[in-house]
């Protein structure tokens, strides 16, 4: 069982990094460490910044649309 738990938790983990999903997380992370009063954005506006920020820089990779 506990195996089972492990490579679970594995894959959830792997998932995560491989869809880029921790990327909030890492941000919080970071943002808490370097200025710990700072305010932390949403995950929606995080996402949105993000979002916007790949969108007007051509250099972030091809944009069909």
């Amino acid at each position: 069982m506990r195996t089972l738990l492990r490579g679970a938790r594995w894959v959830r983990w792997y998932m995560r990094e491989l869809t880029d999903e921790s990327a909030y997380d890492r941000y919080v992370a970071h943002l808490r460490a370097h200025d710990p009063a700072a305010e932390v954005p949403s995950r929606r506006d995080f996402e949105r910044e993000r979002t916007d920020a790949r969108d007007g820089d051509p250099r972030q990779g091809f944009r069909c649309c």
